[in-house]
């Protein structure tokens, strides 16, 4: 099969052996993988897969079960699946978990269906589990454009949550807040600090979602209000910061954080069961949908993660296989 491999730091494309299916896992032909910033982590070095996974990059797909291990109960040959993995998804097929495969939302095609698993399973985790947003609260979206960010907004604003998301420019603000965002801030322009202190009457926000760390963790404590959660999904800015301790105290501050690819499957498997009552309804009647900022062949694997490099882009980047 066709695989795109990491020398140096690079991408390039190659032949692999066809991957077999152990125990409780499935064999995917692979029709568009999403690309995530964890795999553009894992080229750089910064990220090196867990023991025992592919070294391929790649952590969601979706495509069509052709092969099938032992133990595997549900799923059929034929079946049209996407599936949160822990590597291998850049590539003509790719050996999934059963329990982490789900259908196909009605009305989504199997390269809209690769821009859910990572995403929706972070965000699943992160905000509702971890975070406990419930209706009426606010969530704080760092980077509302991004593909976390355009899923977070998406599922908080559907159950009953006010959203302020953060952009790197007006453009991106304007699409966050046609999104479902209540308001969205230009952090390039305005001190998002100040903005939220406006924005909440001085009140802060009950859950922040955050990919940057570093500088950032701060000025987060200063956005939340009383027994506020800060979620701590990545460290773009660093993993190292300077704070006051005292307001965790005054306030009750909730510090969490999570990586989602080293969790067993067990713990994965009950976030696809939630995702499945509660979420893939919402996206078979259309009431949220994955944002898709651009598709390019396996092969140009390499320009995807120029771009998302870039953060140019609004919503997922997908590999169409």
């Amino acid at each position: 099969m066709r695989a795109i491999e990491i020398t140096n730091h690079s991408l390039h494309c190659a032949e692999r052996p066809l991957p077999i299916p152990a125990s409780g896992q499935v064999l995917i032909k692979v029709a568009a993988a999403g690309v995530n910033r964890p795999d553009v982590m894992q080229r750089q070095g910064l990220y090196p897969p867990p023991a025992g996974s592919s070294d391929i990059p790649g952590l969601e797909i979706a495509g069509t079960v052709v092969g099938m291990g032992n133990d595997v109960a549900g799923l059929h040959f034929g079946d049209k699946v996407c599936a949160l993995v822990t590597g291998g998804g850049y590539a003509e097929f790719c050996l999934a978990s059963a329990a982490l495969c789900l259908p196909i939302p009605d009305g989504l095609s199997l390269i809209q269906a690769a821009a859910l698993p990572e995403t929706f399973f972070t965000v699943w985790s992160n905000v509702f589990d971890r975070g406990q947003l419930v209706a009426g609260e606010t969530l704080l979206v760092q980077g509302g454009t991004s593909g976390i960010g355009t899923t977070a907004i998406q599922l908080a604003r559907s159950f009953g949550a006010t959203v302020i998301a953060t952009a790197g420019s007006d453009i991106k603000c304007d699409f966050c807040r046609q999104l479902g965002a209540h308001a969205a801030i230009n952090y390039k322009t305005n001190d998002f600090v100040d903005a939220i202190k406006l924005l909440t009457d001085n009140k802060g926000v009950n859950v922040i979602l955050d990919s940057i760390g570093g500088d950032y963790f701060p000025r987060h404590i200063k956005c939340l209000a009383n027994e506020g959660r800060l979620v701590q999904i990545g460290l773009q800015n660093g993993v190292k910061a300077e704070i006051n301790l005292l307001p965790l105290l005054l306030k009750r501050v909730v510090l969490t954080g999570s990586t989602l690819r080293p969790r067993p499957d067990r713990f994965k498997a009950a976030i696809a069961q939630s995702l499945l009552q509660k979420v893939w309804p919402l996206l078979a009647s259309a009431a949220i949908k994955p944002v898709i900022d651009s598709v390019f062949a396996l092969e140009d694997a390499a320009k995807a993660h120029a771009l998302m490099e870039s953060s140019a882009h609004i919503g997922k980047i997908i590999l169409q296989v």
